[in-house]
C-alpha cells in the first residue's frame, strides 16, 4: 500500500505540473499569430496534400479539446477554435492529428499495434468496474474475479503506454513538417515546438496515472488476501 501512495502522490504532482505547463505552453502558442495567415483547416489540408493523402477529410468538431484523427472514416476532426484560427496553437493541433493520418499510411508499427488493441480495450473499458467491484466485494470468496478484473485493467494500462510512441511520434512528425513547410518560423518556433511537447507529456500522465491505479488495485488483493 505504500508503494501505491508514493506512485500516487508522485503521480499527482507530475499531472499538476503538466497541466499547468500544457496551459502556459498552449496560451502563448494561441497568442502568437501565424504570419501567413492560414486557419487550422488550411494546415491540416496542405499537410495531407504535401504527404500525398487524398482520401482524408478535415472536418470540424464541437467542443474544446475534441481534436483527433478517426482512422475508420478518415477525417481529421478539429475543434471549432482550433479549425478557425490563425495561431500557431492551431496549426500544431492540427498538423499533430494530421501526424496520425500520416502514420496510418506510412503504416508505422506502434499504430498498427496500437489499432489492433482498440477493439478490445473498447470492450474491457466497459465491463473492468464491474469486475472489480465485483472481486473486491467477494475477494474472500472468489478471489478468482479480482485477479479477472486486474487482469482487464492491466490490459488498459498497456494501452497506455502502446499510446505513448504513437503521440510523441505524431508530434515529432507535425514540428517537422512546420519546420520544413515554413508554415511557422523562427519567431514563434519555440511555441509551437513547447505546445507539442507539453501535449504529448499529458499522455505520459495517463500513462503512468494507470499503471498507479493498478498498484493499487494490486495492494488490494494482496492486503486483503493477506
Amino acid at each position: 500500500m505504500y508503494l501505491y501512495w508514493i506512485l500516487f502522490i508522485g503521480v499527482a504532482v507530475l499531472s499538476y505540473v503538466v497541466q499547468a505547463s500544457f496551459q502556459k505552453e498552449f496560451q502563448q502558442a494561441a497568442q502568437a499569430p501565424l504570419l501567413n495567415g492560414m486557419a487550422g483547416r488550411e494546415v491540416a489540408v496542405r499537410m495531407l496534400e504535401e504527404h500525398g493523402i487524398r482520401d482524408v477529410k478535415v472536418t470540424s468538431t464541437p467542443g474544446q479539446l475534441t481534436d483527433n484523427f478517426n482512422p475508420t472514416n478518415k477525417t481529421v476532426n478539429l475543434s471549432q477554435a482550433v479549425y478557425a484560427q490563425t495561431n500557431v496553437a492551431a496549426a500544431a493541433v492540427a498538423a499533430h492529428e494530421c501526424g496520425h493520418a500520416v502514420q496510418h499510411a506510412q503504416g508505422y508499427f506502434p499504430v498498427k499495434v496500437r489499432s489492433a488493441l482498440v477493439p478490445v480495450v473498447s470492450i474491457t473499458s466497459r465491463i473492468v468496474p464491474f469486475v472489480l467491484l465485483g472481486g473486491m466485494l467477494l475477494i474472500n470468496i472468489f478471489p478468482q474475479i479480482m485477479w479477472v478484473g486486474i487482469a482487464l485493467f492491466a490490459f488498459s494500462t498497456l494501452f497506455s503506454f502502446v499510446t505513448l510512441p504513437v503521440e510523441i511520434d505524431a508530434s515529432r512528425r507535425a514540428l517537422a513538417w512546420l519546420n520544413r513547410s515554413d508554415i511557422i518560423d523562427p519567431s514563434n518556433a519555440d511555441e509551437a515546438r513547447g505546445a507539442l511537447k507539453a501535449a504529448a507529456y499529458t499522455y505520459v500522465v495517463a500513462a503512468l496515472s494507470s499503471l498507479a491505479t493498478l498498484v493499487y488495485y494490486l495492494s488490494i488483493f494482496s492486503g486483503r488476501r493477506s
